[in-house]
């Protein structure tokens, strides 16, 4: 787990070799300090990171109550119950990294800290106060280092605020200012990013990857401030605004390369992204054209622009580091977590293969809140978890005779049944695609074409959703997919997409 050190500007990152022994070197004094996630119980009551005329940074990955993180366990993910929300998108707010809330400290000693740190911060200066969770009071037209003007806020969530700033230092730049609150836990989670946005920079100075990218960042009397390019909207509260209408098939091949592009150099540079989901995918630019359509008798949006960046970085986690047990936003967390079997680079393929069927349906493949109802689901779209990983699952309560210990007719049975369908395929050969054709009725089917574009695009998924991580398809591999041919051949020219 990294602790990060301060770093006095924001523009010097260390070489690798060193940045990595300091960190070891870190590590094995905090080893036994991890957090854990909560999962919260809907997307819809739990929405801490509220957006405002659509131009914000970043949806956070937070925990709703943070404070009481360090009595919770592995069978917070694994045990919750669907109950009567679990049919609603769920935001699945967790840590916002893994650094957050590792005292040793009881809860009780925790709060007194922070009583006292708030009476000793507020003492600090007259002019600069916090509120008592910690987020500094600001008002619109508040200047920070004499530099950022705030204009408004955009969002907000247990880690703190993102305010959107007039930066008075680049000619009157708008910018999105991520102010985090005055705690140690969060501050010390903070500095992490930096340290992973540093190096991001330093590795991309042309720009070429569709990372979001950080400007500067500061201490304001306790608060670490992060400035960023301000973004448009997410892809999920595009979506949201837009009745969840699916995105049409070629933005999605358009967004989909962006990511892949992106999320490749992370791993290239050993890191593993570990909360990839349509919330932490912005558009650079969400602006679109509005029409009637009289079929649907409804408006529906379509984007001007389908450019994206991956924001986020607070859980990415290098391979050197500990790995915690539970990672990614329950909806898009791969099969080997929830296996507790272990995790590397593969299960950022198996998100974003989550991710495109969501772009492509509108709405989530898998609504759920339990982990045995998620493998049922998972199992009910792809097939049986094949016997060699369920062999090997230390979660020996989801296991009976080495298959999933699941009642189909059960009312969770009946919910999954009726929510999910099965991706049922055979080989036949044209334009060397695997058809995928659901055993019901056409309407019933997830592919809404069987156009070219749609066959290759849910070949690309099947490959992403590989149960297995060692047989699952590399975003090497999956950027030479045939889905991408078109879009590689009429871009090979252009610098914002060369490989």
């Amino acid at each position: 787990m990294r602790h990060a050190k301060r770093m006095r500007s924001p523009g010097v990152w260390l070489d690798e070799y060193s940045w990595e022994d300091r960190v070891e070197s870190r590590k094995r004094r905090k080893r036994d300090s991890h957090s854990s996630e909560r999962e919260n119980k809907s997307r819809r009551h739990h929405r801490h990171y509220k957006t405002y005329e659509g131009h914000y940074l970043e949806t956070r990955s937070l925990n709703q109550r943070l404070g009481s993180q360090d009595n919770s366990t592995d069978m917070a993910y694994d045990d919750d119950s669907r109950g009567g929300t679990c049919r609603e998108r769920d935001r699945d707010w967790h840590h916002y990294s893994k650094s957050s809330g590792r005292s040793g400290r009881s809860g009780r000693s925790r709060r007194s800290s922070h009583r006292s740190h708030h009476r000793r911060s507020r003492k600090r200066s007259r002019s600069v106060e916090d509120d008592d969770e910690g987020h500094l009071i600001y008002h619109s037209g508040d200047m920070l280092r004499a530099r950022y003007e705030i204009v408004s806020t955009l969002g907000e969530g247990a880690f703190g605020k993102v305010v959107e700033c007039i930066d008075h230092s680049n000619d009157g730049a708008r910018v999105a200012l991520k102010i985090i609150k005055n705690i140690d836990r969060y501050r010390e989670a903070a500095m992490s990013e930096v340290e992973v946005l540093e190096q991001m920079n330093s590795l991309d100075c042309d720009r070429r990857y569709a990372c979001v990218r950080m400007l500067d960042w500061f201490d304001y009397h306790g608060h670490v401030c992060i400035a960023f390019e301000l973004l448009g909207l997410s892809t999920y509260d595009f979506l949201k605004e837009n009745n969840f209408q699916p995105f049409p098939v070629e933005h999605i091949r358009h967004m989909a390369y962006q990511i892949f592009r992106a999320v490749r150099f992370l791993h290239k540079n050993k890191l593993t992204h570990t909360d990839l989901k349509p919330e932490n995918i912005l558009f650079i630019d969400s602006d679109y054209d509005m029409e009637y359509n009289a079929d649907m008798k409804r408006d529906e949006r379509t984007l001007k622009s389908a450019d994206v960046k991956v924001v986020d970085f607070g859980n990415a986690t290098y391979e050197h580091e500990h790995h915690t047990s539970v990672v990614s936003t329950r909806h898009y967390r791969a099969p080997e977590v929830i296996l507790d079997l272990g995790w590397d680079h593969s299960c950022d393929v198996w998100s974003l293969g989550c991710i495109l069927i969501e772009y492509y349906l509108g709405t989530t493949l898998f609504q759920t809140h339990d982990s045995k109802e998620h493998l049922a689901m998972m199992e009910r779209v792809l097939g049986p978890i094949p016997a060699n990983l369920l062999q090997k699952t230390r979660k020996r309560r989801y296991i009976h005779r080495y298959k999933l210990d699941w009642d189909v007719h059960s009312s969770a049975g009946r919910y999954v049944r009726k929510h999910c369908k099965p991706l049922k395929y055979y080989h036949k050969t044209h334009s060397n695609l695997v058809f995928f054709l659901s055993s019901f009725a056409n309407h019933q089917q997830y592919m809404t074409s069987q156009g070219e574009d749609h066959l290759q695009l849910f070949d690309l998924i099947e490959k992403m959703m590989e149960y297995d991580p060692a047989k699952r398809l590399s975003l090497d591999q999956a950027i030479k997919h045939p889905f991408f041919s078109s879009y590689r051949k009429s871009s090979s020219t252009g610098s914002s997409t060369r490989d």
